[in-house]
């Protein structure tokens, strides 16, 4: 009888999936010494322990491999036991940069052994190892590492010199990383395995997750993939990956490369095979903007709209920031070049700021958003510093006078450049700052009350989610209370601002009811209804239809949504002169 395995993957939203427990399987079928019955389990952190534990029992396991991350690390220690209490004789497997980076905890909360380094190598040489002993009864050790397992072909640990700017990194040739194949081959290849069919099967319209490289050329104090170098997949595997994703029912593939850009001649051949494909599937990548060229640039500027997504990440405007975590960029370039990105408004732009790092005040980071803020990106992601266990910045956390949560994801709460009260202040921001632009919500409304009331965007985000903030309100309610708020800033027409909000109201949503203060005796609705049917061809709902203060009619294209922002399109109907 085959020792059966279960992989869990814990993920934070059912809509993520994990690439992580596939490859450990494709890694057991190919690199394991005995055939063994394996089983993958995917969960979210929204599922009670009991559910989840419930769940793996019901493959009667002998061997739970469990992938620990910050975002499931808080409910892994209950689940843990709820697992040693059904399956007493199984064998609790963990891996991941939580467990690796954080042994000795992870062995006192239940698990018998912790794998580090990349688990579809780690975890078959570990069941090798079980195999010759035994049985999982007979090893007992609970850190496991095969012997020259590490460094990896083509894997070569150094830290970047320091850079007077951020430029091209220069990466020695290395041997290209071979994984597991799960990879999908191309349609001329044998047909994929079952392994590989069950893999596209789970997507179901999640996103799907990608590696083109492990490893970073830079040196970020907060990251653990710092100064780890670049080890790159054949070619000849990655365009049919891309490929298969292509056609699966994902409809969004993240391509996980830490800088996917730090090559830029790959890069564009990646570039240029995504925007060639026939798909309905959205790529996105996380890059370094500064590094793009104008080749690049003009490349990018070809993609059908909403068929790539870059995430830039700028992380601060405050220099001495920057250089305390050797966060390497030339910010001037990196804002040319997001400008030069949004031009063509065929690609989603997503940047962000974090909040804690070192030496940088409550102040420094005010003017950081509104410079940020000005670049006007979709999406500008307010996060904040979090400890990671194996960073180079926790170590010198004491040092530096940091204070954290102890408990994953462990966030900053404080430094001796941001009181208690200043993190509260952000939190707030970003409250306002998540429920509105992040999401494509009451754009005409923010750009209109911003410029009218003669505030800073920081000044207005913060006001706004102090005043209002967002706390599981429904969208009909939040639009009410942003409509409060802004009617009583100074400089704010009533009107105006009504009228901004009902044209937001028919962009975001479909055919939903507008709120109290939006809707309007007016009888013409029903001729305007008639003639927005007549030129889209369609039905047009009473809901889809708003009169404004000057008479001028908006209604709602509910079958023409923008691809980059993901808003309906309006129509504007202007009444006849008197």
């Amino acid at each position: 009888m085959k020792t059966r395995i279960v992989l869990l993957a814990i993920n934070s939203k059912y809509i993520h999936s994990s690439l992580a427990v596939w490859l450990i399987a494709a890694g057991i079928e190919k690199h394991a010494r005995i055939p063994y019955e394996v089983s993958i389990l995917e969960a979210t952190i929204h599922q009670t322990c009991n559910v989840i534990a419930d769940n793996v029992s019901a493959f009667k396991p002998d061997i739970i491999g469990v992938s620990a991350y910050i975002w499931n690390a808080r409910i892994l220690p209950g689940l843990l036991a709820g697992l040693r209490g059904r399956l007493p004789e199984a064998r609790i497997v963990l891996g991941g940069p939580e467990a690796e980076h954080n042994i000795g905890y992870w062995i006192e909360q239940g698990a018998d052994c912790v794998l580090p380094g990349e688990g579809e190598l780690t975890f078959p040489a570990y069941l090798n190892s079980l195999s010759c002993a035994g049985g999982p009864g007979n090893l007992s050790s609970s850190l496991y590492a095969p012997p020259e397992q590490s460094p990896q072909p083509g894997h070569t640990p150094q830290k970047p010199s320091p850079q007077p700017e951020h430029t091209q990194p220069e990466l020695s040739p290395q041997p290209e990383y071979t994984q597991p194949e799960l990879s999908p081959q191309p349609e001329r290849s044998p047909p994929e395995s079952a392994l590989q069919t069950a893999y596209l099967a789970s997507l179901k319209g999640r996103i799907a997750y990608l590696e083109t490289s492990r490893g970073c050329p830079f040196a970020c104090a907060y990251c653990l993939s710092a100064g780890t170098g670049v080890r790159y997949f054949p070619m000849e595997s990655v365009k049919p990956q891309i490929l298969r994703l292509s056609r699966s029912e994902a409809k969004t593939v993240k391509l996980t490369d830490r800088t996917f850009n730090s090559d830029a001649v790959r890069a564009k051949e990646i570039f240029e095979y995504v925007i060639s494909l026939s798909t309905s599937a959205c790529f996105h990548f996380e890059v370094a903007a500064d590094l793009f060229d104008e080749q690049a640039l003009s490349l990018l500027g070809t993609a059908p709209p909403g068929r790539i997504q870059l995430e830039a990440g700028l992380q601060s405007f405050c220099e001495p920031a920057l250089n305390a975590v050797s966060r390497k960029t030339n910010l001037k370039k990196a804002e040319r070049k997001i400008k030069a990105l949004l031009r063509n408004g065929n690609i989603h732009v997503h940047i962000d700021l974090i909040a804690g790092l070192p030496y940088e005040t409550l102040e420094y980071f005010k003017l950081g958003f509104d410079r940020a803020y000005a670049l006007k990106a979709h999406t500008l992601q307010l996060g904040f510093l979090k400890l990671l266990h194996g960073s180079v910045l926790r170590a010198d956390a004491g040092n530096l006078g940091l204070q954290y949560d102890l408990e994953a994801p462990y966030e900053i709460q404080s430094t001796p450049w941001l009181t208690v009260q200043d993190i509260q202040t952000l939190k707030h921001t970003e409250n306002a700052l998540q429920n509105t632009r992040n999401k494509s919500r009451f754009l005409q409304t923010l750009d209109y009350t911003i410029s009218a009331s003669g505030m800073s965007p920081f000044s207005f985000f913060r006001a706004l989610g102090e005043a209002a903030p967002h706390s599981g309100a429904s969208l009909t309610d939040y639009a009410v209370r942003i409509f409060g708020f802004c009617a009583a800033l100074p400089g704010i027409c009533k009107n105006e601002l009504k009228d901004k909000i009902a044209c937001d109201w028919l962009a975001m949503v479909k055919g939903k009811n507008k709120p109290p203060f939006l809707k309007t005796p007016d009888g013409r609705h029903k001729q305007i209804m008639k003639l927005a049917e007549q030129r889209l061809g369609h039905e047009v709902r009473r809901e889809e239809v708003s009169i404004l203060s000057t008479g001028a009619a908006v209604y709602a294209d509910s079958q023409t949504r923008n691809p980059v922002t993901g808003l309906y399109k309006t129509h504007m109907l202007f009444p006849p002169p008197p």
